[in-house]
C-alpha cells in the first residue's frame, strides 16, 4: 500500500474529533448507501459518510432514512464489515451502521450465500464454512469500487457479527471448528439448546412429540454433517472482531484461548436461541483476559443483535426466539451497545497504526 493511502494515529483522531464536533453541532454526515453486485448473484450493501441529504428509502418492511448512492466524503478511512445472522439482511443492522458512519467508518454487509432473507437453502455449518471467505470478498468488492476506495485504507478492517455472524467473527479471530463438535454438541445438549441445532424449523413445546423431534434432529444432523473436516480461515486485513450472541459450541475452545486479533464478546443473558453457557460464555471462559467482554446485557434476548427489529409474527418460532423479553429496555440499551461497538473499533483499528509507526 502506498504512503498516500496510509494515515497516522493523530490523523485518525483528528478526523474522529471533527466528526464528534460536527455531530454536536447537528452537522453529522448523512449515511449514504449503495449495493455492489457479487459474482454469485448476491450483493454487498455499503453504508458510508455522505454529503448528500437523507430521504426515506423502503427496503422490505423497513422505511429507512438514507442518502441512496449519495456522494461519499472522507471519514476515518476505516472499514467495518458486518456478518448478518442466519436468514438475515443488512437492514436489521442499520442502527449500528449509522452509529459507525457518524464516527467516520464505512460499513459493508455482504449477503451470505444460501443463508439470507432471500435464500435460506444452506443455513448452519454449510454456510459457516463459506462466510469468512465472503467477508474477504466483501472487502475486495469495496476496494474495487473507486468512489469509496479512494477514501479508505483497507489494511486494518473490523468485523462485527451476531448469531451465525458471530460464528463468522470467531472464525476470523482465529477460531477452529468442526462438524464433529457440532454433532457432538447437539447429540449431548439438544434438549437444552434445541434451536441452535435445528434452527427455526420447529421447537420443543413440552408435548409428547418432543422426544420424536429430538430423535429425528439427531439423525438428520448425523447424516448431513458427517464430514469431519477442521475449518479455519485467516485474512490479514482483519484486525479486530466482535462476536455478539454467537453460535460457538462447535469451536475448539483452545483455538480462541489467545485470539489472533482483538476480540470483543457481547452476551445476552436471556438468549434462548444460543444459550450462553454453551456458546459465548464457553468462549469467554477460554479467552479471558485476552479477549474483552464488551457488554453483558442481563435482560436481553437473542434479538438484541437486531436494530431495527424485523416484524415478527405473533406466536411464530421466530417471535419466540427473537422477541425482546418484557423487561428489556431497547431504547436505552441498543444506543449504548452501538457506542461500545464503535469505540472498540476506534481503539483497536487505530492501535494498528500506532504499532506500525
Amino acid at each position: 500500500m502506498n504512503n498516500k493511502a496510509r494515515f497516522t494515529t493523530a490523523g485518525l483522531f483528528g478526523v474522529l474529533f471533527s466528526f464528534v464536533v460536527a455531530s454536536a453541532r447537528g452537522e453529522a454526515p448523512s449515511m449514504g448507501f449503495t449495493q455492489l453486485p457479487q459474482a454469485d448473484g448476491g450483493s454487498v450493501t455499503v453504508f458510508y459518510p455522505s454529503s448528500d441529504p437523507h430521504s426515506v428509502v423502503s427496503q422490505g418492511p423497513f422505511r429507512l432514512s438514507l442518502a441512496s448512492r449519495g456522494n461519499p466524503v472522507k471519514g476515518n478511512s476505516r472499514l467495518v464489515v458486518i456478518s448478518h445472522g442466519s436468514g438475515g439482511s443488512p437492514w436489521v443492522h442499520t442502527d449500528l451502521a449509522r452509529t459507525l458512519v457518524q464516527r467516520g467508518f464505512t460499513v459493508a454487509v455482504p449477503q451470505h450465500h444460501g443463508d439470507n432473507y432471500l435464500d435460506s437453502s444452506e443455513p448452519g455449518p454449510i454456510s459457516w464454512s463459506k462466510r469468512p471467505q465472503e467477508i474477504s470478498m466483501a472487502i475486495d468488492a469495496v476496494s474495487g469500487y473507486q468512489p469509496l476506495a479512494a477514501h479508505l485504507s483497507l489494511d486494518a478492517v473490523g468485523v462485527f457479527g451476531g448469531s451465525a455472524g458471530g460464528h463468522t467473527a470467531l472464525s476470523l479471530a482465529g477460531g477452529i471448528w468442526s462438524n464433529q463438535r457440532f454433532r457432538e454438541h447437539c447429540d449431548k445438549n439438544i434438549a437444552q439448546d434445541f434451536s441452535s441445532c435445528v434452527g427455526f424449523i420447529t421447537s420443543l413445546d413440552g408435548g409428547w412429540l418432543d422426544g420424536l423431534k429430538m430423535w429425528f434432529a439427531r439423525q438428520v444432523i448425523a447424516a448431513r454433517f458427517s464430514n469431519d473436516s477442521i475449518y479455519q480461515y485467516e485474512d490479514a486485513r482483519i484486525r479486530a472482531a466482535i462476536a455478539m450472541v454467537p453460535y460457538a459450541a462447535d469451536f475448539l475452545p483452545e483455538s480462541l484461548s489467545n485470539p489472533k486479533i482483538p476480540l470483543g464478546l457481547v452476551i445476552a443473558d436471556k438468549d434462548v436461541n444460543q444459550v450462553p453457557k454453551f456458546h459465548v460464555e464457553a468462549i469467554l471462559n477460554a479467552c479471558a483476559p485476552r479477549c474483552e467482554l464488551l457488554m453483558r446485557i442481563p435482560d436481553a434476548g437473542h434479538g438484541a443483535m437486531l436494530s431495527p427489529m424485523p416484524p415478527l409474527e405473533p406466536g411464530s418460532i421466530g417471535s419466540a426466539l427473537l422477541s425482546d423479553p418484557p423487561s428489556f429496555n431497547r431504547t436505552q440499551v441498543i444506543p449504548e451497545l452501538n457506542l461500545r461497538v464503535t469505540d472498540f473499533f476506534i481503539r483497536h483499528l487505530s492501535e494498528h497504526d500506532r504499532m506500525r509507526q
